[in-house]
């Protein structure tokens, strides 16, 4: 993916963002400004990292931190890439009780952008599943 319009995106500097929506919509995609900075969710079983096991990482599209190991990544069925696991340098949380259900909401850690939601049914040893949107996540290759 290309990020040359994209200023604020860096695979090395961790330095927390404060960049408003209004900057962010001129730069980023239109679907990825959706879920990333709207927190909207991208329809089960079409995203391009679902049905996916190269080895490398994951990185937050929206600004490039490190996100995920594919090490960590498993076959969840639900529709979304899941992991079992996450950089605890590269997410964050926060209580989301929207649509009528209590989720907890996963963000990048560096631009506060939306990734998905963790639930507590998933595989050892964490027993965790980060079900992520494939639009907010840039892979790259070992």
């Amino acid at each position: 993916m290309e990020h040359q319009d994209n200023p604020y995106y860096s695979r090395t500097d961790r330095t927390k963002l404060n960049v408003s929506n209004e900057a962010w919509k001129k730069i980023l995609p239109a679907d990825l400004y959706a879920v990333a900075r709207e927190a909207a969710t991208e329809r089960p079983f079409t995203g391009k990292y679902n049905d996916f096991d190269a080895i490398g990482d994951y990185y937050c599209a929206v600004c490039g931190n490190h996100l995920f190991r594919s090490t960590s990544k498993f076959a969840s069925s639900c529709g979304w890439p899941s992991f079992f696991e996450a950089d605890k340098e590269g997410v964050t949380y926060k209580r989301d009780s929207s649509h009528g259900m209590e989720r907890i909401e996963v963000l990048c850690k560096r631009c506060d952008s939306h990734l998905g939601h963790v639930f507590n049914d998933g595989p050892p040893p964490t027993g965790t599943r980060y079900c992520m949107n494939s639009v907010s996540l840039d892979f790259e290759k070992d």
